[in-house]
């Protein structure tokens, strides 16, 4: 679950926050998105779907402002191991991701997770 501070405000329609994570090493990143259940951001998840990611976790909850948020996680296979990224498909893959949230003026910084983050 993502921390959110409101659920008056959004990155973009539909959106509320957007975290691009990786467990350690780094290489292999997750799509983590906290949406408006009742307002989805139908293009950007639709575009997630065509560049390969596949849903991996949903979550629905009320915020503590009565707003209503779901959580949603997705991922994609790499060719690594353990189904991680190699290296071109790192960048490949950024780059999509960068395009997708790119189109909609959602900006982001990817990041690695602690290991306590990562395996809790």
């Amino acid at each position: 679950m993502l921390f959110l501070k409101s659920t008056t405000v959004t990155k973009a329609p539909g959106i509320y926050e957007v975290d691009i994570a990786a467990k350690p090493p780094g290489k292999t990143y997750g799509v983590y998105l906290a949406t408006d259940p009742d307002n989805p951001p139908t293009a950007v998840l639709e575009a997630l779907a065509a560049a390969g990611f596949l849903q991996t976790h949903s979550s629905a909850y009320t915020h503590k402002d009565r707003g209503k948020v779901l959580d949603l996680h997705f991922q994609k296979d790499g060719t690594d191991l353990f189904k991680g990224w190699k290296l071109e498909e790192c960048e490949a893959n950024m780059a999509q991701i960068n395009k997708i949230f790119g189109d909609v003026g959602v900006a982001f910084t990817p990041r690695v997770m602690s290991l306590a983050e990562a395996y809790a």
